[in-house]
């Protein structure tokens, strides 16, 4: 018995749970704008870093043996300076040997043409054949020919001596090394980086649908200005050069802008910079504070306020860009539509919105009024003298 009274009560608190409603969505202030056509020009903003406007890979021109390196990281370098240097001792040898060669074939051509000489005479005189001074002819052009190619090899094994020094061909600033004393490389194996002194170039990376844009404003005047980080100060630039193909790896295009002379700006290399593309004017834009964006399923929506119901529909919008802290909103959007600016995350479609300070669809003041119950005791029967019966269940009889 005592169980069925048990399950009979549980079943009837289970029936008595199912019965609750859900609480009704709350009513969110929200702040808003009305929507009007405008006019604006965007600023496009492109991370970009400070180079050298010529960066040169050094290298000895043979192999060999690094023995010394006469400059560090970010030493300043002169024309001529030697910057490092290989063994020279077997280039030296080859030299000497070459020298000794060409002594040797100059001799010989002496000696051949003062033959020739005497022949000569003795073929006037009758006293030999046309065959023999032509036969004497031909030895001195050999000798001839033996001591220029001596020459010649003299003067490379010269160079190749030479080619021991790694020599700055311009003033600059090492950026980078890539060898160490000790090692031996090869001909043409990068060894220093320099950095020439002159014009600076801006370098930034343009998403592939923004070049069309940046080719076209290239041509126009005052489009393009740098902002360094370091001190803060604007700069006027040029583009000077846009890649043909994009990047393998970020699917982007490199642009090169001028900024003039390293002497003139003062900028230091590797400085870190933003490059700022100003696009023209245009009318039949909307310009919205970027709070009232709201990024959904891949797209950009906005609130829009139905005034009628007080209720709020997501609208898709189009973003062409970015004017301070505002968005700039070409599609999506007619002038008269209010939008919502604030509380964006916390909206449904179909929610019911009052706009923040009371003001409703129309502007006017909404008032509120606040109805007050009178805590009147009603007595249970009339003429009764019985115990009160309390209207407010948050008011108690008093202790007996």
């Amino acid at each position: 018995m005592r169980q069925a009274l048990l399950l009979t009560i549980a079943l009837a608190a289970l029936a008595g749970c199912g019965r609750n409603e859900p609480p009704p969505e709350p009513v969110r202030a929200v702040r808003t704008m009305t929507v009007t056509d405008d006019s604006a020009g965007t600023v496009h903003e492109y991370a970009a870093e400070v180079r050298a406007r010529t960066e040169s890979r050094l290298g000895f021109r043979i192999g060999g043996k690094i023995v010394r390196r006469n400059v560090d990281l970010g030493s300043a370098v002169k024309a001529g300076q030697v910057l490092a240097q290989l063994d020279p001792q077997d280039m030296r040898l080859g030299r000497d040997a070459a020298r000794a060669s060409l002594v040797a074939a100059k001799a010989n051509l002496e000696q051949t043409q003062a033959d020739y000489k005497r022949f000569k005479e003795l073929r006037d005189q009758g006293f030999i054949s046309s065959a023999e001074l032509e036969r004497r002819q031909t030895a001195l052009n050999t000798a001839q020919a033996q001591y220029d190619q001596a020459r010649a090899q003299s003067n490379v094994q010269g160079n190749q001596a030479e080619y021991t020094s790694l020599v700055a061909d311009a003033a600059g600033v090492v950026t980078a090394v890539e060898a160490e004393p000790g090692m031996v490389v090869a001909a043409g194996t990068p060894v220093i980086r320099l950095a020439h002194d002159g014009p600076r170039d801006v370098v930034f990376s343009v998403p592939e649908d923004k070049v069309a844009l940046v080719k076209k404003l290239s041509t126009q005047k005052d489009r393009f200005s740098v902002r360094l980080w370091g001190d803060g100060r604007t700069l006027p630039a040029t583009v000077r050069e846009i890649a043909a193909a994009a990047d393998p790896l970020t699917r982007t295009f490199t642009v090169k802008a001028d900024i003039g002379e390293s002497s003139a700006t003062g900028v230091r290399l590797g400085q870190t910079a933003t490059v700022l593309v100003a696009t023209p004017q245009s009318a039949g834009v909307t310009k919205l504070p970027l709070s009232a964006l709201k990024e959904e399923q891949g797209g950009t929506i906005v609130w829009v306020v139905d005034k009628a119901t007080m209720t709020v529909k997501p609208q898709p919008v189009r973003v062409s860009g970015v004017d301070g802290n505002e968005a700039v909103i070409d599609e999506g959007l007619s002038a008269g539509q209010v939008v919502v600016t604030a509380g964006v995350h916390v909206l449904n479609p179909g929610q019911k919105v009052k706009l923040y300070g009371g003001v409703n669809g129309n502007g006017s003041q909404a008032q509120e009024q606040k109805q007050k119950q009178p805590a009147a005791v009603a007595p249970i029967g009339a003429g009764s003298a019985s115990a009160p019966q309390w209207a407010r269940p948050d008011e108690h009889p008093p202790p007996p």
